[in-house]
């Protein structure tokens, strides 16, 4: 076991526990504070950053140019702050499958699966990481998980099990501190993944939103029989639909949460009025697609963020393609912290079509959650593809008109401008794509 971890780890979860209390305006200070720190170290160290944003040194944050990920990983070398961390051995690293020890001794390697089309790799030290776990305990005591060194929580994730994934590190970090873990592949089969859980019967259940919506299904079903105290969803869309369908299942134990490699995290408490952001670890920017800000209530077209823990690998105004909408309400809870309202998936979800006119129409993904998630199946996806739309669905119960779903997407559309011929086709899973998600909206154009 590692005692300077744990000794790291409730160090830094007695920190972020206490900021819960601050106010707005407390808050506001720190993150002022914490910025000015991260840039300070970023122009002292990064060559990259000094040319970025060279003549910029005192301007205000928004004022900053935005770093994309195909730039951080074109200028990787430069961007980090330590001199002998280099791109090309850190993918030499993870070829050899080294996840179990240190890169250069002393960092961890993470990397993104690569499911906007950039895949990106992420270097953290061991306080930084700390950081990431202090974060992801406090998911846990949000839904209601309280951890400590004397008592062990038995936990599931189905997930993704590549060791350079955030959460297939933070779940090996967990079981060797804390929790005995069952780590389970978001891609193995159902019936494997059922028995399995029913012969570990965890106290605390975390997947992704497809897979919790699969599990609760199974679950009403009579084949899956496990009662756990919490259920997490996190790194897909979590419906209206999957939430009723989990909350039919096991109770009202359901939390949803947002977390990144990059570092944007938020959690849902037990008021249940959306997730708050931990503004306390970083700055979240909501903006269209020129960068300006967007206002409460509306969904923007990416995020924004400064991480304010991360100085091996800094991260300034960081580009992320989330669509996200930020609530105009504070939550009865009482923490400082912002609400995302919902999140719609990325913008790479938004499809594009040709209108009637010859104009191009965006279709946002909540036209077809709100067709998509009345449907008496386990699981959906749409596809755009070349010349036209495909509808996948698994998983029906029930008798389902395949035409009427055609005819309805087709009807949608066509009010919206847009006249495509619509395919309807069952299949016995939906594809997953990297890192084991299932992607509700997918563009083959």
């Amino acid at each position: 076991m590692d005692i300077r971890m744990i000794v790291r780890l409730l160090a830094k979860r007695r920190q972020l526990r206490a900021q819960e209390h601050w106010t707005r305006q407390h808050l506001e200070s720190y993150q002022a504070q914490a910025l000015h720190r991260v840039r300070d170290y970023a122009y002292a160290h990064s060559s990259f950053y000094k040319r970025f944003h060279q003549g910029l040194y005192d301007a205000p944050l928004q004022d900053l140019p935005v770093l994309t990920k195909g730039t951080l990983m074109d200028h990787f070398d430069d961007l980090v702050t330590d001199r002998a961390i280099h791109l090309r051995d850190a993918q030499a690293y993870m070829s050899a499958q080294q996840a179990d020890g240190r890169f250069l001794d002393r960092y961890r390697v993470l990397a993104t699966s690569g499911a906007s089309g950039h895949p990106g790799v992420f270097i953290v030290n061991g306080a930084e990481w700390a950081t990431m776990l202090a974060a992801g305990f406090r998911f846990f005591e949000w839904g209601g998980i309280k951890l400590m060194p004397t008592h062990r929580v038995k936990m599931a994730v189905v997930a993704s099990t590549s060791p350079y994934h955030a959460s297939a590190q933070r779940g090996g970090t967990f079981q060797r501190l804390l929790m005995p873990q069952m780590q389970l592949a978001s891609s193995e089969k159902i019936p494997t993944i059922v028995e399995r859980l029913n012969a570990w019967q965890p106290e605390l259940l975390i997947g992704y939103a497809s897979m919790i919506r699969i599990l609760a299904d199974e679950q009403l079903a009579g084949h899956l029989h496990v009662a756990p105290r919490t259920v997490l969803s996190s790194s897909e869309v979590l419906t209206q639909e999957t939430r009723r369908r989990a909350v039919s299942a096991w109770g009202e134990v359901l939390f949803n949460g947002y977390s990144s490699t990059e570092g944007a995290v938020a959690a849902e408490c037990d008021a249940h009025r959306g997730m708050h952001l931990m503004e306390n670890l970083a700055i979240v920017e909501v903006v269209d697609k020129d960068n300006h800000p967007v206002p409460s209530g509306t969904y923007g077209d990416k995020i924004l963020i400064t991480t304010l823990f991360k100085f091996t690998q800094p991260l300034i105004r960081y580009e992320m393609s989330d669509s996200v909408c930020l609530s105009p309400n504070p939550c009865p809870c009482g923490r400082p912290f912002r609400l995302v309202e919902d999140i719609q998936g990325r913008v790479e979800d938004i499809l594009s079509f040709v209108g009637e006119a010859g104009e191009t129409v965006p279709i946002r993904p909540l036209v077809f959650h709100r067709i998509m998630d009345t449907l008496p199946v386990s699981g959906w996806q749409v596809v755009q593809e070349a010349d036209g739309l495909l509808v996948l669905l698994s998983g029906v119960c029930g008798t389902l008109d395949d035409a009427m779903v055609a005819g309805k997407v087709h009807e949608t559309l066509a009010k919206q401008g847009v006249a495509i011929s619509v395919e309807v086709r069952r299949v016995t899973s939906i594809p997953q794509g990297p890192g084991g998600k299932t992607p509700l909206i997918k563009s083959k154009r």
